[in-house]
């Protein structure tokens, strides 16, 4: 993937190249492959916007191994940009050999011979050369039969992504007709004079892929065509689908995209559901497989030392991954480029750690507590004193806060107060020489503060103009994890604000017993409070109908005081949120 973009929620170009062959010169012909291409390119065209001149069309004799390679390798050019989509379409043959490492996939171009390899297109000489390209999605769509295809994962069926999210984040996809040891029908489908494949394939893309809000993903497009071509009675093949690199999504059309990015000062969005339907891959990922064996080790006794085993393995592989070396202190300057790629290199490098973390707050007990402490202090061993840029010696503390947030979110979504008072109050070090330790809630924010007044979050594309930039960066790249694991849908953005209001409040406890000072981070909430939606008097009622049983304060934080809470949140609402100078 690209280290040095940074992706704007819309397109600013779009490209095709479609190919399609029916009249081989060595392969036996095809039927319709060649009106498979036509009307795929027509559709682009007349529905999403694709200008005929951004349109690269190969079709029989043009579509040789040189012109189809040539073709692609020209959006390597620099006149295809970041924030541009590419849609590659080949309608044809394909083939597979066996190798040592397993399947490899073949294209046949109208000049290749299937008995000769060497006159066919490697599938993976594709996608090694997609890394060339600069735009952020591009969609393989093939109606083809091969195999040797490297999905590195699919979205859980029912989850749901923020449209401007997807449209940040980049990615490689692909939907191919069938696998290796199945024929692809080049006629019998829905459409008359076109393949089962790319007849179900039109039909997604003239709306019926669409949701109830007119936006069509390629998620949603990919699981209509697995569906349907699947239990078509007249189809031998089962589509292969999924995500090649990255985890944004390709989007054809999302008619409220414009509205969405109107109001500047508010993160305007809207969730889209991948569809239910889609079936996913009975093999397990490794993300899935670990999953897997946290919950089973989490829900049965028996496993205690295998469950503290696995998070021992997981925080030295973490701190590991955010070493210096990768993570080193002293570059030559700090972009809003820098800034975008560190961060998102840090998410991925703690991504397995913060699934555990996740797990651990969602359904942690008592005796698990101990295994959350660990993973929050011993990733702060990494924070101690070093020369280097401020901003870099300050964003260590970002893998912590992600654990805070992400771990957080979820203990609150299940209401497991216990574990979310583990998380804000495990004791650190401190990261200057002489300085106490202090709850974790604490060392973050304090260490964190620095980059916001420095505005650091605020240099990324597309947060220039929010009230709370860190806030509403941490709001989108959480959620994709959180929501694959444990499947929050709409209620994501409560359980979020849920707990930056805790976050924040707790931080207000135990600051104000040293300082007697009334300020903590407002978050999103905090805009939200003026504009007449109110989590925090929601949370504010909530604890007043049950008192010191109220599940924050029972699980021992603010002392274990609704008292307490209550005149902390009173003035933390007069001192604060009534003061904030956001109209």
């Amino acid at each position: 993937m690209p280290s040095d973009a940074t992706y704007n929620p819309k397109y600013k170009t779009s490209w095709g190249l479609v190919i399609g062959i029916n009249d081989y010169q060595t392969a036996s012909p095809l039927s319709y492959a060649r009106e498979d291409a036509e009307a795929f390119a027509e559709v682009l065209r007349s529905a999403f916007g694709f200008a005929a001149e951004k349109i690269t069309i190969l079709l029989d004799a043009n579509a040789t191994r040189s012109n189809i390679l040539s073709a692609f390798l020209n959006f390597t050019q620099a006149s295809v940009e970041t924030d541009d989509r590419i849609a590659v379409f080949f309608a044809g043959h394909g083939c597979t050999r066996t190798g040592k490492r397993g399947e490899v996939g073949f294209l046949v171009p109208v000049d290749g011979d299937p008995n000769d390899l060497s006159t066919l297109i490697r599938w993976d000489e594709l996608t090694r050369n997609a890394e060339l390209i600069q735009a952020k999605h591009v969609l393989f769509l093939m109606d083809a039969c091969y195999g040797g295809l490297a999905i590195s994962r699919n979205t859980p069926p029912g989850s749901a992504r923020f449209l401007k999210d997807m449209l940040k984040r980049y990615s490689r996809q692909v939907l191919t007709a069938g696998k290796a040891d199945e024929t692809v029908a080049d006629s019998g489908g829905p459409r008359p004079n076109h393949s089962i494949f790319t007849g179900h394939l039109l039909d997604a893309l003239e709306e019926k892929a669409a949701d109830s809000n007119g936006i069509i993903s390629a998620n949603a497009v990919m699981a209509y065509v697995y569906d349907h071509v699947a239990n078509d009675p007249h189809s031998r093949q089962s589509p292969h689908f999924g995500f090649l690199d990255g985890d944004g999504d390709f989007i054809f059309s999302a008619p409220q995209l414009v509205e969405l990015s109107q109001n500047e000062k508010e993160d305007s969005d809207i969730l889209v559901q991948v569809p239910a339907s889609a079936i996913l891959s009975a093999e397990l990922s490794d993300m899935q497989t670990l999953v897997n064996r946290v919950k089973e080790y989490i829900s049965e006794p028996r496993y205690r030392i295998r469950l503290d085993d696995l998070v021992a393995s997981e925080i030295r592989a973490a701190s590991y991954e955010i070493r210096e070396d990768e993570f080193p202190l002293q570059p030559a300057a700090v972009t809003s480029v820098d800034i975008a790629d560190r961060l998102r290199k840090y998410q991925g490098a703690l991504s397995r750690l913060t699934a555990v973390t996740i797990l651990l707050g969602r359904w942690g007990s008592l005796e698990h507590q101990p295994l959350i402490e660990r993973i929050v202090a011993r990733l702060a061993d990494g924070t101690e004193p070093r020369s280097g840029k401020t901003a870099w010696l300050g964003l260590r503390w970002y893998p912590i806060m992600l654990l805070l947030y992400s771990g957080g979110i979820a203990a609150v979504s299940s209401h497991n107060y216990r574990s979310l008072t583990t998380l804000l109050t495990t004791e650190l070090r401190g990261s200057t020489t002489g300085k106490q330790a202090q709850p974790a809630v604490v060392s973050t924010i304090e260490e964190i503060l620095e980059l916001d007044r420095m505005h650091f979050f605020k240099t990324l594309s597309g947060y220039e103009n929010y009230y709370t930039p860190r806030s509403e960066y941490l709001f989108k790249a959480l959620q994709p994890q959180l929501e694959d694991l444990l499947f929050l849908g709409n209620g994501y953005e409560d359980h979020f604000d849920r707990f930056e209001i805790l976050y924040a409040l707790t931080y207000l406890d135990l600051q104000t017993r040293l300082s007697g000072y009334t300020w903590a981070p407002p978050g999103r909430f905090g805009w939200k409070e003026l504009h007449g939606n109110s989590s925090y008097e929601s949370v504010l009622k909530e604890a007043g109908s049950r008192g010191d049983s109220w599940g924050p304060v029972s699980a021992g934080l603010f002392g274990g005081s609704f008292e307490r809470f209550n005149k902390l949140a009173t003035a933390f609402r007069e001192q604060v949120l009534d003061k904030l100078p956001w109209y």
